[in-house]
């Protein structure tokens, strides 16, 4: 039981970034590979400021801070300089690395000894129901915040860019612009998730963030094919499904371990459950 809870709760953590990569994916079509990168950094960020003693609340407004940078280097790059976006997403991606371990200082950070958030919740007698306290306060918080952003007249007009840029730049409408500011949205919801994902498994590593954009795919899709069978709409349901999806692909990868895969296999019994999840649909399409 306690595998599994431990499951949610890491499903949990993530969707902060299954978030950003809705926002990046669903809402202006981008593929965003700077999700692999700024995660890392995140979770790089919280776990050198954990290390020096500085308080909780300033590691978080720094992580999302850093995060948004990484967003706006990617949405700059492919704007102004007229760069597809994966390859963007790329070249920053891989700047990162580089980033990130000069923020470290070495490959590994442990926080064994550390405070973490979690103790904000310190009258349950659990770990791991203060875990789980945190992150649903966290998830909840997140949801309404961009369940509102994205029902506001700027979030109308970053929905619109992705679906017609040509009509809202025609409308006046800066689209470079809304690219930009919804990368740097983006990633710095994946920066939080790296924030929450450190804490809860007490260390921050270099190599932490390589292909953590197929599980956020494949989560969003997930919960987007959930939904999708019930005909939901509306923006706050869609992102609800977001939470589903990552609490789901991660169940599935832990009954995966559960039934004695090898851990070496697990990316690429991700990479299968992602692609029967994008690929069945389409077949269905077709036929």
């Amino acid at each position: 039981m306690e595998f599994y809870l431990t499951a949610i709760l890491l499903g949990l953590a993530f969707c902060a970034m299954g978030f950003g990569i809705y926002v990046s994916l669903r809402i202006f079509n981008i593929p965003d590979i700077t999700t692999d990168g700024s995660y890392t950094l995140g979770a790089a960020v919280t776990a050198v400021l954990l290390s020096n003693g500085i308080p909780l609340p300033i590691i978080l407004i720094i992580t999302i801070i850093s995060g948004a940078l990484a967003g706006t280097a990617t949405g700059l790059i492919h704007t102004r300089l007229k760069i597809n976006p994966l390859l963007s997403g790329i070249l920053v991606m891989t700047s990162l690395y580089s980033v990130n371990l000069n923020i470290m200082g070495r490959s590994n950070i442990p926080l064994i000894n550390t405070a973490h958030i979690e103790n904000i919740f310190s009258f349950l007698n659990s770990s791991n129901l203060q875990w789980l306290g945190v992150l649903l306060l966290f998830t909840i918080v997140m949801w309404l915040i961009l369940s509102w952003l994205l029902k506001t007249d700027f979030g109308v007009a970053m929905r619109a860019t992705g679906n017609s840029e040509d009509m809202v730049r025609a409308m006046g409408v800066n689209t470079q612009n809304m690219k930009v500011i919804g990368l740097a949205i983006a990633n710095a919801f994946t920066a939080v998730s790296g924030f929450l994902v450190c804490q809860l498994q007490q260390f921050s590593d270099i190599n932490m963030g390589i292909g953590i954009v197929i599980f956020g795919l494949g989560a969003v899709m997930m919960g987007e094919a959930l939904f999708n069978v019930f005909n939901a709409r509306s923006i706050a349901l869609r992102l609800i499904g977001v939470v589903i999806g990552c609490i789901i692909f991660r169940m599935i990868i832990a009954f995966t371990l559960a039934l004695g895969v090898d851990p070496n296999w697990l990316k690429l019994v991700t990479a299968v459950i992602v692609l029967l999840v994008v690929g069945i649909p389409n077949l269905k399409k077709a036929n």
